[in-house]
């Protein structure tokens, strides 16, 4: 039985955090699909070498491309479902789950500040810059992605298994509801199956 996982939610709330602690804690194979997205900027020439590139300017700069054509984030897409469906892995992913039918969707819901404060830890930066780039992420990905395929991030919820409020807790009772929520969507599926 695959045993692909499905991370996603807004920018900066912890998707990488909690997708290597279930590839640690379940033995699967961790792959971000803004990783695969930085390849293709890459291969555009942009600098992407930081952990934090889509916060930077270069990052918005590919954002504005990937505005004016779909054909990026389509590639990465059609890799990631073909990497959930044939391999047990875990994958950080703003579209996959709106556009694969199994596996378990987790989503970490939370505030445009608490994500900005995440940056701010992370990137040494300013919280009012924070808050403007989490912002400005959420609403370009949210426009591209209605445009691309109809759906609504961050609002139609409706293809989650599970949604984490991440906003009072920290990493680790975040990432134990997460366990939990994979122990319990995996043994349901066994006694379904039995």
């Amino acid at each position: 039985m695959l045993r692909s996982v499905i991370i996603s939610g807004p920018p900066a709330i912890g998707k990488t955090t909690i997708a290597k602690g279930l590839g640690e804690e379940f033995g699967l194979k961790y792959l971000s699909g803004g990783d695969v997205l930085k390849e293709l900027a890459k291969d555009q020439g942009f600098e992407t070498d930081s952990d934090d590139f889509w916060d930077t300017e270069e990052g918005m700069n590919f954002l504005n491309i990937r505005k004016g054509n779909s054909e990026f984030d389509k590639e990465v897409d059609e890799k990631l479902k073909k990497i959930f469906l044939t391999e047990d892995v875990i994958i950080t992913s703003y579209t996959l789950p709106w556009l694969v039918k199994d596996g378990i969707k987790i989503w970490l819901a939370g505030s445009h500040e608490n994500s900005a404060k995440r940056m701010t830890i992370r990137d040494s930066i300013s919280i009012q810059d924070a808050l403007k780039i989490v912002k400005k992420r959420y609403d370009e990905n949210k426009t591209l992605y209605k445009k691309l395929y109809g759906f609504n991030f961050g609002e139609d919820l409706s293809v989650f298994n599970k949604i984490i409020d991440t906003d009072d807790l920290g990493p680790k009772q975040v990432l134990e509801q997460a366990k939990n929520a994979v122990k319990h969507y995996y043994d349901t599926q066994t006694i379904a199956k039995s």
